[in-house]
C-alpha cells in the first residue's frame, strides 16, 4: 500500500458554528479554508480535539467533511478526526471519511473506558480492517485517559501499513524520540506541544492549533527548522509560547477553543463561538476582550518576524 507523505505544520482546527450554536457554518468553514490556503497553510485537519468533535451530530459530521474536502479540492491534504468510544462508530466514521475523500484519518484511542493494550490494537485493527487511508495515531492522555506507550505504538505500526503517523501529545517531549527509535524510523511523529524540541528529536511534522488565528508564524517555523535555523525558529516559538500562557492564565484546560475561535474573528475570519458545555468567548466579558487585545498584539510582533524570513524556502512537502 502506497501511504500519502504528511509533512510540516497542519492547522488542526476549530469548528465554525453559527451565531446561535445551533448548526456548523459551512459557509464560514470556505472561507477559512481559503485564509489558510493564502497563507500557505500545508494542510488542515478537522473534528480534533480543537474542533469540538464530540459536540457535532453524525448528520452535522458528514456535511462538513463532505463540504471541506469539496472546498479543499485537493489543494492540500486534508485529514479528518473520526475516533469514538465505541469502535463500531469509529469504523463508520472512518469509512465515511475514506469514501468522501479524506487523505488521512487522525484517530485517539477509546477514551473514557480506560483500554487495555489490548482493546486497543482491536480499535485499530477494526478501523484498519475497514479502510485503507492513512491513519494518523493522537496520543492524547488528558483527553482520552489513554497513554499509548511507545512500545504500543511499535506493535500498532508493525502490525497495520496504515499507521504511519502520530500526533503525540503526551507532554513527555522525549516521547518523540522514543517512539522514533521503537519503530526504527517508520513511525512519522507529529509534534502536540513543544515544536523545536519534538523536531530536534526526530519529528516530521506539527499538529497545530495556532494556525486557527496565526497561521502563517505557525507554519513557517517548520520550514525554518528543516532549512537549519532554530534561532529563527525559537524567536517564533517565543511568542507561541506567550500567547499559550496568555490563554492559560486563570482559564480551564482546553479553555482554548473559544479564544482561538475570538482571534480567528479578530483576523477577519468569523468562526462563530463554542458549544456547551464549554466555555463561550460571549460569557467572559470585559476579561475575554481585554486578552484578546492582549494577544493581538503578540501576533502582530510574530507576523513582524516571521517576514524577516520570507527568504527561507517552503519546505512541506506533501504527496
Amino acid at each position: 500500500m502506497a501511504v500519502a507523505e504528511f509533512r510540516g505544520s497542519y492547522t488542526v482546527q476549530v469548528t465554525p458554528f453559527t451565531d446561535d450554536g445551533s448548526a456548523i457554518d459551512l459557509d464560514a468553514q470556505r472561507r477559512f479554508i481559503d485564509w489558510q490556503i493564502e497563507q500557505g497553510v500545508p494542510g488542515l485537519i478537522i473534528l480534533g480535539t480543537s474542533g469540538e468533535f464530540p459536540s457535532v451530530s453524525d448528520a452535522e459530521r458528514t456535511a462538513f467533511v463532505e463540504a471541506t474536502i469539496a472546498h479543499v479540492d485537493k489543494r492540500i491534504p486534508v485529514l479528518v478526526g473520526t475516533m469514538n468510544a465505541h469502535t463500531p462508530n469509529a469504523v463508520r466514521y472512518s469509512r465515511e471519511a475514506e469514501e468522501l475523500g479524506a487523505d488521512g484519518l487522525m484517530i485517539a484511542p477509546p477514551y473514557y473506558y480506560t483500554p487495555t493494550d489490548d482493546e486497543i490494537y482491536r480499535y485499530y485493527g477494526e478501523i484498519c480492517d475497514a479502510v485503507s487511508l492513512p491513519i494518523m495515531l493522537y496520543n492524547n492522555p488528558f483527553t482520552t485517559n489513554v497513554d499509548m506507550s511507545a512500545k504500543l505504538v511499535a506493535r500498532l505500526t508493525s502490525s497495520f501499513e496504515q499507521i504511519r503517523y502520530i500526533k503525540e501529545a503526551s507532554m513527555d517531549v522525549a516521547r518523540v524520540f522514543d517512539i522514533v527509535r521503537e519503530t526504527e524510523g517508520v513511525m512519522n511523529v507529529f509534534a502536540g506541544e513543544r515544536i523545536i524540541e519534538s523536531f530536534l528529536l526526530g519529528a516530521v511534522g506539527y499538529v497545530n492549533p495556532f494556525g486557527n488565528y496565526v497561521p502563517r508564524p505557525s507554519h513557517r517555523i517548520w520550514d525554518l527548522l528543516v532549512a537549519g535555523d532554530v534561532e529563527g525558529a525559537w524567536r517564533i516559538q517565543r511568542l507561541l509560547n506567550e500567547i499559550d500562557h496568555t490563554i492559560a492564565e486563570g482559564h480551564p484546560r482546553y479553555g482554548h477553543q473559544c479564544y482561538s475561535k475570538a482571534l480567528a474573528a479578530a483576523a477577519g475570519c468569523p468562526m462563530g463561538d463554542v458549544r456547551p458545555p464549554l466555555t463561550t468567548f460571549e460569557s467572559l466579558g470585559e476579561e475575554g476582550r481585554e486578552r484578546v487585545a492582549r494577544l493581538r498584539r503578540i501576533i502582530e510582533e510574530a507576523e513582524a518576524i516571521t517576514a524577516e524570513y520570507d527568504h527561507v524556502p517552503v519546505a512541506a512537502a506533501t504527496a
